[in-house]
């Protein structure tokens, strides 16, 4: 699992190192510390492999709502 660290197909799947880092961040503090259920089978994987699985999967993305950030800006028409 770890492994999908190492390409940088799950890099492009967040538009970035930087971004996946937060992800990952942000997700482990839910699981933690605020005691969240993960969102994937654990079987018998750490938090950050479990983390992982649910990047892959889509079960969570980086949440812009606070920030204003639009990752995917809508092209005006002429």
């Amino acid at each position: 699992m770890i492994e999908a660290l190492r390409s940088d197909e799950i890099v492009r799947k967040l538009g970035g190192r930087f971004k996946l880092t937060a992800l990952i961040q942000r997700r482990l503090r839910e699981l933690i510390v605020d005691g969240a259920r993960p969102l994937v089978e654990r079987q018998g994987r750490t938090d950050l492999e479990v983390i992982i699985e649910e990047i892959l999967q889509d079960k969570i993305t980086p949440d812009y709502s606070e920030s204003g950030y639009d990752p995917a800006p809508s092209k005006k028409k002429r």
